[in-house]
């Protein structure tokens, strides 16, 4: 039985890794971050939760001395490194724990890796951010891409993002990056675009609120499901050798689109009840992303089960229910 541990098990990508390495058998280990509100701490993995209790730790990979004390008795046979402050506009509100978290923990990481002499494979959650608004001349964003990164979120990405290749080649690790592009669900943070608006207008049509405020309309992201991409993460490291790849659709929409779909969806107009408040603005906004997979369609076998639109409709289907 293999072992995997995951960092940041209780978050969106975290939950849906977890069902997919249960169902192929692994032994699943994960790190938790402790929360005062220990109830929540767990909603998104409660229906796994007699599965994994056992294996549960609380660490933070700020932490070394508690990652070390975590490797040790997990002894996984694979690592995904999936812990972060995640938010892209809160890390311009914090920016030193936004680099802690995720450059200095990701360092944290692979020094006790190497210090212990694991064998584990590592997966880094890596992040189309760290383009920047750089673009390739046919509107797509690949690996061969300009990193030109605008946030403090982006900045420590792709500082983790340089750690994973310095410790590939300089200490022959299995470790590999995910260049993930946005990837939704209805697990994904409330305080998130995609999960901001389907809650917003299900609310607005069950007569909850009135409307619904929001920043940048025109800015466009490929949007994918986390499901799918969590099992892209698995197929990386079941290969022979480690590399970068992008995840991706190949699809962007913008915010906008996503608006009009939403509140089609429900039998209303966006324009009746979405407004703009520039406090919502990034300081520096990132314009469009947009994802080409062929690297990575030439290493695995890339399949997704979800559209857009399949994506956008089970969040809405989701929320519909909950209110």
């Amino acid at each position: 039985m293999k072992k995997a541990l995951i960092t940041g098990i209780n978050g969106q990508d975290g939950s849906y890794l977890s069902e997919l390495l249960l169902k192929k058998g692994y032994e699943v280990h994960g790190i938790l971050k402790r929360n005062s509100i220990a109830e929540n701490q767990t909603a998104r993995i409660q229906h796994i939760y007699p599965q994994i209790k056992n294996n549960l730790y609380h660490a933070d990979v700020t932490d070394m001395s508690s990652l070390l004390s975590t490797i040790n008795r997990a002894q996984p046979d694979e690592i995904y490194n999936l812990a972060a402050q995640s938010h892209v506009k809160i890390s311009f509100n914090q920016p030193i724990y936004t680099v802690d978290s995720i450059a200095r923990g990701t360092l944290n990481l692979l020094e006790v890796i190497r210090l212990t002499n694991s064998k584990a494979k590592i997966y880094q959650a890596s992040s189309s951010e760290m383009f920047g608004n750089s673009v390739d001349a046919d509107g797509f964003q690949r690996e061969t891409t300009l990193m030109n990164p605008i946030s403090p979120y982006a900045c420590s990405k792709l500082f983790a993002y340089n750690l994973i290749n310095c410790y590939r080649e300089s200490y022959g690790m299995f470790a590999s990056n995910g260049i993930l592009f946005n990837h939704e669900s209805p697990r994904r943070g409330i305080n998130f675009v995609t999960n901001k608006v389907v809650i917003g207008a299900v609310k607005i049509k069950k007569g909850l609120q009135q409307d619904l405020v929001l920043g940048n309309l025109d800015s466009t992201r490929d949007w994918g499901h986390a499901k799918d991409y969590v099992k892209v993460m698995w197929q990386m490291l079941q290969l022979d050798k480690p590399d970068d790849f992008v995840c991706a659709t190949g699809v962007s929409h913008s915010v906008r689109e996503l608006c009009i779909y939403v509140f089609n969806s429900l039998g209303m107009n966006y324009e009746d009840y979405v407004k703009q408040d520039s406090k919502f603005f990034r300081p520096a906004e990132l314009h469009d992303l947009k994802g080409c997979t062929n690297k990575l369609q030439s290493a695995i076998d890339l399949k997704f089960e979800y559209t857009f639109e399949q994506m956008i409709d089970e969040m809405v289907k989701y929320w519909m229910e909950k209110f």
